[in-house]
């Protein structure tokens, strides 16, 4: 009896569909175990090797320039304003004349009080001469005791007329020269609020004028009282160094960022913290011989802090930061496996950053290639040469598929 053709031909079909997945499966296999045998080379990144050194701390606070010594013009004696004798916006010194008052009315009570002595004066004389006098005759029983001692207490209240007279006689002087407004202070002189003609007051609320000292200025500056107490633990604790730090160099920047010419000092700190602010004044004053500074103008001022014998700089790119905000940096470590580590950072200098912990000598930092791993993984570290700029190889694994 013959097969069924039909049921042959689908006989043939299975046994080729099962040779093909034989095949396929078998090809399969051998890729897995050629992926097993061929292990790629670990990732290649470039580390630092941490080193302490000397670093001179710095700090940039703003602040704002005030002249060195302000003087508001006044009048002392009121009247009408004869004169202006300065150039708005000039350089005036002082003790030079500024305004003059009308003089006049002050003159002639200077010369009425001038009167007013003489007159007393020569009162003075006759009753001294008259109490001599009955000195001599009261003696003789020429005149009585009683007339005697009259006469003495009539010279003692000439004399006593004599100094009211020449009291009034300094204080109108006083009040002639008061005509004349002069400088208080040296510097440069402002604009005026009046002109010849105008009718002042005695101590009236409006200066007449201001006078700005520009040289040298001061600098006031805004620093925080937390940054400030910082300071002083690092200066306690000896991870700083400032042995005069109320001498403190300042250099002042302009808000374009390009520097002063001149070098200032820090003056002093105030001792109380704005409750609104939370921050301290600090003083500095610099030369300003060109007074290319003015009063109030914007400016920030770097301030030397002292140095730090053994600080710990990396680069900046190196440092991220974890959910929580924690500085974090990647490390070779000795068996050449990447290895996270929580750091805590202080100020940025440049491209690098100042560590405050976490970090010890001679750990490698990983400042490139941190997109291709992971801790964990083993990795290939290199490092520049700052002589040569040539790249050294650092713990290489000896088997990759040991460190697996």
């Amino acid at each position: 009896m013959r097969r069924n053709p039909d049921m042959k031909t689908m006989n043939t079909r299975k046994f080729l569909l099962f040779s093909l997945l034989l095949a396929a499966a078998l090809l399969s296999a051998c890729r897995q175990e050629d992926k097993k045998i061929v292990a790629p080379g670990p990732v290649e990144v470039e580390v630092t090797t941490v080193r302490p050194q000397p670093v001179n701390l710095a700090t940039e606070l703003p602040g704002r320039t005030a002249a060195y010594r302000i003087a508001e013009v006044r009048p002392q004696v009121g009247g009408i304003i004869k004169k202006r004798m300065f150039t708005e916006g000039s350089e005036v010194k002082a003790g030079q004349l500024l305004y003059q008052i009308d003089p006049d009315t002050y003159q002639a009570r200077f010369d009425s009080a001038k009167a007013a002595q003489a007159k007393a004066e020569a009162l003075e004389h006759s009753a001294r001469l008259k109490a001599e006098r009955y000195r001599s005759l009261v003696q003789t029983k020429a005149v009585s005791e009683q007339d005697q001692v009259e006469m003495e207490a009539n010279w003692k209240q000439t004399v006593a007329d004599v100094a009211a007279a020449k009291a009034s006689l300094d204080s109108a002087q006083i009040n002639l020269e008061y005509t004349k407004v002069i400088a208080p202070i040296s510097g440069r002189i402002g604009k005026s609020t009046v002109t010849e003609g105008a009718l002042v007051t005695a101590e009236q609320a409006t200066a007449l004028s201001t006078i700005q000292q520009l040289d040298p200025l001061y600098v006031d500056l805004n620093q925080s009282s937390t940054d400030m107490l910082n300071l002083k633990k690092e200066l306690s604790s000896g991870q700083t160094q400032n042995r005069n730090k109320a001498q403190s160099p300042v250099k002042v920047l302009f808000e374009n960022g390009s520097e002063y010419g001149q070098t200032g000092a820090l003056e002093f700190s105030d001792v109380t913290v704005n409750q609104t602010t939370g921050t301290v004044i600090l003083r500095a004053i610099v030369a300003n011989p060109g007074h290319e500074l003015l009063p109030g103008m914007f400016v920030r001022a770097r301030i030397d802090k002292g140095q730090r014998p053994n600080a710990i700089l990396i680069p900046a790119a190196s440092v991220s930061r974890n959910t929580k905000g924690q500085a974090v940096v990647l490390l070779v470590n000795k068996q050449s496996i990447v290895e996270s580590r929580l750091i805590q950072t202080g100020q940025n200098m440049g491209e690098q950053v100042l560590v405050d912990g976490g970090l010890v000598e001679g750990e490698q930092v990983i400042v490139s290639g941190l997109q291709k791993i992971k801790p964990g993984v083993p990795v290939k570290a290199l490092t520049v040469s700052a002589s040569d700029g040539k790249q050294s190889s650092i713990g290489v694994p000896t088997s990759v598929a040991q460190a697996e």
